[in-house]
């Protein structure tokens, strides 16, 4: 039979320490013959796609991009 886990205030403390300011991830615990024995934390970053700073309806052409232009076929 499965011991009984337990959980006092160190590793309360220790678990709250380790979700703190966390915005996106897992906290994995893992446990032998009841006692906590190792936790791992994977953290998300996530980025916006759109580069800061540019104006979306800007028309005008940003410093080092190049156009294509249509070629006329002949």
């Amino acid at each position: 039979m499965a011991k009984p886990l337990q959980v006092d205030e160190v590793w309360l403390g220790r678990i709250a320490e380790l979700l703190n300011n966390m915005e996106f991830g897992s906290l994995q615990i893992v446990v032998h013959e009841g006692q906590i024995v190792q936790m791992e934390r994977t953290e998300r970053k996530r980025f916006e796609n759109k580069p800061l700073g540019i104006a979306k309806s800007s028309s005008a052409p940003r410093p080092g991009t190049r156009h294509l232009r249509e070629s006329s076929s002949h």
